[in-house]
């Protein structure tokens, strides 16, 4: 699955410069936070209305198997780096590996020629830190709100390009980010651009501070419900944003989640105490607990849709595996990039199937649960540390030998032992045996079955 491909190192002159090419699209990428397939009214969600959302999805294409790691730093690495956290060695949370810096997809996209710019959450350091990390890996304009240094949803703290805004008081941060893209988009409408929406919603309020983040203006922070409406609205305002500037069929929009939905959100607090309120979505009649955390589907299966007018056709749902070291290779690759060879991934391009040229080539996808990995990410024996699963569409295999067939266990009760292996169940174990055994990690079934 490792695949290799060359980073430009410089702008292509057949491009121009500034230049728009059919060929290359705006990007608008929206990640949202803590949001699970169940929570989307196209996915089978029940609970909530997201009528901009399902209408991206109508028109557009809906991703069955996209995937995100159960927590939201190691996926925002992974997207950022195109590798899997285990590379990485010992990153801690708010971490990122200075060797990574200059390969980003964003620096990538910067020097094919696109304006990029991000808004919402950041979370790769802690911005009073270090306030230009954004731009040192590609961002050359930013709006973040300081992650565990301020709020981010009610007259929140942000930080525009390095500073501390002083024009918060009285605004939601929502309002701020939206407007933030929208005005980008709108300066940069006649030159390719990557506009990131790393969405505040819906995650709950920072939970560390000494005095608690301010209330809302019902004397409560907003409930999951009124984070979802709002996550579906800001989709549909800058979907709104792009048609008004003449840009719908030159930008690829992309909305995926950095994993499942919380199981409990903070409601209010009471001094400095923090009330919860647990989270229960209905999906397709069944009632679902919020699975973050978790590297169950309900953690890590997460919506994802692609939607570009006249590229695109509209109305599919799509088998294809997509994970979160794809998105480099496949942003790269629309801006302009070329394969191979120079530098090692572990993501696979899906440009094919959004151009309609063909199916993504990813044979089986990665996760993996957010600890300390130990340098390399593997015990002395060779099996990896931590619990992390390969899978395809249907089977899945951990790391710690357990097999599960999720067409007949999506919940994952009764897992396949070694002895109840027939031919279908032995082929399935010994592709995903092989999957590990291409990442440089083993699995304890392998482990056991060689010993």
């Amino acid at each position: 699955m490792l695949t290799r491909f060359i980073l430009l190192i410089a702008v292509s002159v057949c491009f121009g410069g500034s230049a728009f090419s059919a060929e290359r699209p705006n990007i608008l990428f929206i990640l949202a936070d803590d949001v699970g397939q169940e929570v989307l009214g196209c996915y089978g969600g029940q609970s909530y209305a997201t009528p901009h959302l399902d209408e991206l999805a109508r028109t557009g294409m809906m991703f069955r198997h996209g995937f995100s790691m159960p927590v939201c730093h190691p996926t925002r690495l992974t997207l950022m780096t195109g590798k899997y956290p285990f590379r990485h060695g010992q990153v801690t949370w708010g971490d990122f590996p200075k060797t990574e810096e200059s390969t980003t997809w964003s620096n990538r996209m910067t020097e094919n020629g696109y304006a990029t710019y991000i808004a919402g959450k950041w979370q790769l350091c802690l911005l009073r830190d270090d306030p230009l990390h954004p731009r040192r890996l590609g961002f050359q304009h930013s709006d973040l709100f300081g992650w565990h240094e301020g709020p981010r949803f009610y007259e929140p703290m942000i930080y525009h390009d390095g500073q501390v805004r002083e024009d918060t008081i009285g605004h939601y941060g929502p309002d701020l980010y939206v407007r933030g893209l929208i005005e980008f988009m709108k300066t940069n409408r006649e030159r390719p651009f990557l506009a990131y929406y790393s969405m505040a919603v819906c995650h709950e309020v920072t939970d560390d501070l000494e005095t608690p983040v301010p209330h809302g203006p019902f004397g409560r922070y907003d409930n999951y419900a009124e984070m979802v409406a709002e996550m579906d609205r800001n989709v549909g305002r800058l979907v709104v944003a792009l048609n008004a500037f003449g840009l719908r069929e030159k930008t690829l929009v992309v909305f995926t989640a950095d994993n499942g939905t919380p199981p409990e959100i903070i409601i209010r607090a009471d001094g400095k105490k923090l009330i919860r309120e647990s989270v229960v979505s209905k999906q397709n009649g069944l009632l679902v607990p919020g699975g973050k955390k978790k590297l169950t589907d309900d953690g890590t299966n997460v919506p994802l849709i692609a939607n570009w007018p006249g590229t695109i056709r509209p109305g599919q749902i799509i088998d294809d595996l997509v994970d979160m070291s794809d998105y480099l290779p496949t942003f790269i690759e629309l801006s302009g990039g070329k394969l191979p060879q120079d530098r090692e991934i572990d993501g696979v391009s899906f440009a094919s199937r959004l151009l309609g040229t063909g199916p993504s080539p990813r044979q089986w996808a990665y996760a993996e649960e957010a600890v300390l990995p130990k340098p390399g990410g593997v015990e002395p024996d060779g099996t990896s540390s931590g619990l992390r699963w390969v899978r395809t569409a249907r089977w899945k295999l951990y790391n710690d030998g357990r097999l599960y067939d999720l067409q007949t266990d999506l919940q994952e009760r009764y897992p396949i032992s070694q002895d109840q292996n027939g031919s279908e169940t032995r082929a399935a174990r010994e592709q995903l045996q092989a999957a590990f055994k291409e990442l440089g990690l083993k699995s304890r079934s392998e482990s056991c079955s060689r010993s």
